[in-house]
């Protein structure tokens, strides 16, 4: 009964350990969501519709994207290649969580991989990195508030649209780019850490100028992920084993 009791207290830890850690992620992403609501009702999407593109792709970037394609009345192929475009990364994402979580039943890594974001990612990268183990009931309350909080605020948007001042002129827009930008550099101890960045930012640059977005997101991880496998390894003293 005691070791019961420890081991719900210990799980119940978990989560809300992993819940606070979600709270910067639900604030920053909340202009975003509202504003996918009303962008989506302004281009033709139903109340029900946003609600359900929210619920089922759950990817901000490539919702904003096919939303916009959506109302130019582009080919459904080509809105499709446009948000793999935007969602490559997380090919990427996945590969290195996978190790991190081959450990949980397939069910609850489908789960994971569903919920997965960029900052999801990046925390249970850095927790991994430290020697914690990425349970399961942690990772979920990193996750499930974000997941929660982007559906229901996307369905607040598509309502009160109209009464969604402009994210542009308040600055709000500029919250997520900033935790983003914090995450990266929580990573800066690593080997190859600045060569990797910049080689990504400078790809994704250029590539923002010349192929035109979304094909900047791909383009910069693609980069960024080539010149981490030319470069050789990184040893950090003599005799180290690799």
């Amino acid at each position: 009964m005691a070791v019961e009791a420890i081991s719900e207290g210990s799980a119940k830890s978990d989560f809300w350990d992993g819940v606070r850690l979600s709270m910067p992620v639900v604030v920053a992403s909340a202009p975003f969501a509202l504003l996918f609501g009303a962008i989506a009702v302004d281009n033709g999407f139903s109340v029900l519709e946003a609600f359900l593109m929210s619920a089922l792709v759950f990817g901000g970037a490539s919702q904003m994207v096919g939303i916009e394609l959506f109302g130019q009345h582009v080919a459904p192929w080509l809105i499709v290649l446009s948000i793999f475009a935007v969602n490559f990364r997380h090919v990427l994402y996945s590969a290195g969580l996978g190790r991190r979580i081959s450990h949980w039943p397939v069910i609850q890594q489908a789960l994971g991989y569903f919920i997965m974001t960029d900052p999801q990612y990046a925390v249970a990268e850095a927790r991994a990195a430290s020697g914690k183990t990425v349970g399961f009931v942690w990772y979920l309350g990193l996750g499930l508030p974000v997941y929660v909080f982007w559906v229901v605020e996307s369905a607040l948007g598509a309502v009160f649209g109209k009464l969604i001042p402009d994210t542009h002129a308040l600055g709000i827009d500029f919250l997520l780019p900033i935790y983003f930008l914090g995450l990266v550099l929580g990573f800066r101890k690593r080997p190859l850490w600045l060569p990797v960045v910049m080689a990504s930012a400078v790809a994704s640059i250029i590539a923002y100028k010349t192929v035109g977005s979304p094909w900047h997101v791909s383009i910069g991880a693609v980069a960024g992920m080539l010149l981490a496998v030319i470069l050789p390894p990184h040893h950090s003293g003599v005799g180290e084993r690799p």
